[in-house]
């Protein structure tokens, strides 16, 4: 049976949904996974071509840091399913061949795709490359549908949103805990700025946008539609109310060894990240294994409408100032430099 899977992967809510069943699939034939980013060529657009003129350190993070935040996101769901994995970008306008080329390099014996996608404002369309893949190959193809029961397409489109900040959270977590593995290992100091950026990240995005848009949108219409979740969702909300606690002890550790960075305080960072990253894991676990079936379950298409909405488009005027914030580009910034 197969043994080793490319699973190319793009910016899109599809690509989330395929490294779902991908990393599933791999995990129940026991194969390891090799997942794959063609970035288009950055030095080729005029954006491209002014920001290396002015800023050659920018273009350099922005040249690789898109890659490298879709493949963190793809890397976290292997990681949560203990799925071995490794990650390879590369730089191409015929997604198509590179997928091809990467396969046979790496020596796999399947290619993962989805089989079709949408276009959006951003990113490559998978779907688009998987019949030029199948015309090409002689690598074996397994084609995942994507079609599914869901209601409406606002179904699929909240919970791969949701998933994917899920993703986002873990891939950011595993940062932060490498850079002070690492610190540990070499006897060196972490980035105090790195840091700070990376709890800044937890403080705003985690605790200040996504939490409370599940409690305002996906555990409210939940609630108000059926009773059977309630025990988790009080948990669940107990938790979003004790989380600021957590990110502040982890706050405080780093402002401990950023005036002393010796091994104690060293020491007392990591015990006070791995609590936190302990209570992260919980919650996301609880709300992915109970809530978002029980949603997919009791919600209505206007409900799954108005959550779609919120989590894509932060249409809730609450949430305007905290999107503005431009989470995802710090995001990219933080799996970059913490790779």
């Amino acid at each position: 049976m197969y043994q080793h899977i490319l699973v190319p992967v793009d910016d899109s809510e599809l690509a989330i949904i395929t490294v779902g069943k991908a990393v599933s699939f791999a995990r129940t034939l026991g194969a390891r996974i090799t997942f794959f980013h063609a970035r288009s060529d950055f030095a080729a657009t005029s954006d491209g071509a002014v920001i290396h003129a002015l800023s050659p350190t920018e273009f350099v993070e922005q040249a690789a840091g898109n890659a490298r935040a879709v493949l963190a996101r793809a890397e976290s769901e292997a990681r949560l399913a203990g799925v071995p994995f490794e990650s390879v970008g590369r730089t191409s306008d015929r997604p198509y061949e590179a997928i091809l080329d990467i396969a046979t390099e790496q020596g796999c014996d399947l290619i993962f795709m989805a089989s079709h996608g949408r276009r959006g404002l951003k990113g490559l369309l998978l779907g688009s490359q998987t019949q030029k893949v199948l015309a090409h190959t002689t690598i074996p193809v397994l084609v995942s549908s994507v079609e599914s029961n869901a209601l409406t397409p606002d179904m699929d489109l909240a919970l791969a949103v949701i998933k994917g900040e899920h993703r986002s959270m873990a891939a950011v977590m595993h940062g932060l805990k490498h850079v002070l593995l690492e610190a540990r290992s070499a006897a060196g100091a972490a980035d105090v700025r790195l840091l700070r950026s990376m709890v800044y990240y937890f403080r705003n995005f985690t605790e200040g946008l996504h939490h409370p848009k599940e409690d305002a949108y996906l555990f409210d219409k939940l609630a108000g539609r059926s009773h059977d979740a309630d025990e988790v969702l009080a948990t669940l909300r107990a938790q979003h109310h004790e989380e600021g606690a957590y990110i502040e002890a982890v706050d405080k550790a780093v402002n401990a060894y950023a005036g002393s960075p010796d091994g104690a305080h060293l020491d007392a960072l990591i015990e006070a990240v791995d609590r936190y990253a302990g209570r992260l894991w919980e919650h996301m676990n609880l709300e992915e294994k109970f809530i978002l079936p029980a949603c997919q379950t009791h919600l209505t298409g206007p409900d799954w409408a108005a959550v779609a909405h919120a989590f894509e488009a932060n249409g809730d005027p609450r949430f305007d100032a905290d999107k503005a914030q431009g989470f995802d580009k710090l995001f990219l910034r933080l799996v970059t430099l913490a790779d």
